[in-house]
């Protein structure tokens, strides 16, 4: 959780119910409300000049969208888009910069979070020129992993499909399986009923 809800709604936030697929955002729009998920899940995406569509990170329950936006006057460079139904808290930006600034411990939260997401984004950036389909996905692993307690072998399973794990290194499914069967035999993973344990 980013910000509790208790504090939001003593803000005046509200909750608006979406539907699978809706867009909550555009890439070009102009940031306007602190948005926090309830339940549900919402991926950031974008498409190259191919029209292929590019994830970006995919989000759920708890966690904020775009919240990085609301600190700067520039557009989203995003679209966030709905996987699943989902409710969505909304507080507008100006009462957001309020609430930070009325609650200190809030505020170093939020840095906490903003800092976890610079540091997703520089360990995906460096696997960018990786020609090694297996090091994309271990380091996306890696990170998944690294808010689980347990660190121990193939403890945690991943919560994405082979379709998300492609989208968010850039490579194509038929690659990830592949690459996945391969890091199998090399005991890096393990697969049982098509989950990936790591």
């Amino acid at each position: 959780m980013v910000i509790s809800e208790e504090i939001l709604y003593s803000m005046g936030a509200n909750v608006r119910q979406y539907d699978p697929a809706e867009i909550i955002f555009n890439e070009g729009d102009s940031p306007c409300f602190y948005y926090q998920i309830i339940t549900g899940e919402v991926k950031l995406n974008n498409y190259n000049e191919d029209g292929k569509e590019i994830i970006q990170n995919l989000l759920k329950d708890g966690q904020s969208i775009g919240e990085s936006l609301l600190f700067m006057d520039k557009p989203y460079p995003i679209n966030a888009v709905t996987t699943t139904s989902c409710n969505i808290i909304r507080l507008p930006k100006n009462i957001f910069m309020d609430l930070l600034k009325q609650n200190p411990d809030v505020c170093f939260d939020m840095n906490t979070h903003l800092s976890q997401n610079l540091y997703y984004k520089l360990l995906m950036g460096q696997t960018l020129s990786s020609q090694n389909p297996a090091v994309k996905l271990k380091t996306l692993m890696d990170y998944l992993k690294s808010f689980h307690n347990e660190d121990k072998p193939f403890s945690f399973k991943i919560p994405l499909t082979r379709q998300q794990m492609a989208s968010l290194t850039g490579l194509c499914v038929e690659t990830v399986i592949r690459a996945l069967k391969k890091m199998e035999r090399d005991n890096m993973v393990q697969i049982e009923n098509r989950k990936i344990l790591y």
